[in-house]
């Protein structure tokens, strides 16, 4: 975990305070921006390993911060998110928002999934070469680089949307269901529901797919869950 650079974005100085002091003990390099504004300059203008993003700023909000970085930056992004407002999560994930934090938080949840996170974003060094990269029609998943490509164009995806794909394209025909993707992806000790996954795949669909109605790569087996076509 040495030397991860991360980002907290929130306009409250004493929790923005309490996360910069907690993560540094973990040897991790914190910027903090305290409006919206500051937020998506920083983000333009350096490097970051993992954002965490709070919603109500002053300037741009959370959400509007959020879209513009998915126009030139796949970052994961991880929401703080108002108590028992599920509505603000649902948004913070159709915005291209990786995970939410519910206030008040724990610190050590904080940390928590801010580690998961990057382990799983972490190229994988025992993998097999000729695993790195997977192809099914015109579409190109590189693995090790994190990149996908629909013929020469570079597609983004966020860090969830990715790892979703990967795991479906590794096991094609294979039929996950959503309680099944939630723990795979997010992990068995995340607090969200199936919703979370629905988005993902919406969102997933609009960038791979021609056609999002009609998908050629990622389908809906009725009552059961989604799976990969290999084309």
């Amino acid at each position: 975990m040495a030397e991860k650079r991360v980002l907290v974005v929130d306009d409250e100085k004493l929790i923005v305070k309490g996360i910069r002091f907690s993560l540094e003990q973990d040897n991790m390099l914190v910027d903090c921006a305290y409006d919206g504004e500051e937020a998506l300059e920083l983000a333009r203008n350096n490097q970051y390993d993992i954002i965490l993003l709070d919603i109500m700023l002053p300037k741009l909000t959370g959400f509007e911060v959020c879209q513009q970085i998915r126009e030139f930056s796949a970052v994961p992004i991880i929401m703080l998110t108002a108590k028992g407002d599920d509505m603000d999560k649902i948004l913070g994930l159709e915005y291209g928002a990786d995970d939410y934090i519910t206030k008040p938080f724990n610190i050590l949840e904080v940390k928590a999934r801010i580690k998961a996170i990057m382990r799983r974003v972490e190229p994988k060094g025992n993998a097999k070469a000729e695993s790195n990269v997977l192809k099914s029609g015109d579409m190109r998943l590189d693995c090790e680089g994190r990149r996908v490509y629909i013929g020469e164009r570079e597609v983004g995806l966020t860090a969830k949307e990715f790892e979703m794909l990967e795991l479906l394209m590794r096991n094609p025909n294979k039929v996950y269901s959503r309680e099944n993707l939630l723990k795979l992806v997010w992990g068995s000790d995340y607090p969200g529901d199936v919703r979370t996954v629905d988005v993902h795949i919406r969102r997933l669909r609009e960038k791979i797919e021609r056609n999002p109605s009609e998908p050629k790569y990622v389908h809906t087996k009725w009552g059961v869950g989604y799976y990969f076509l290999n084309v």
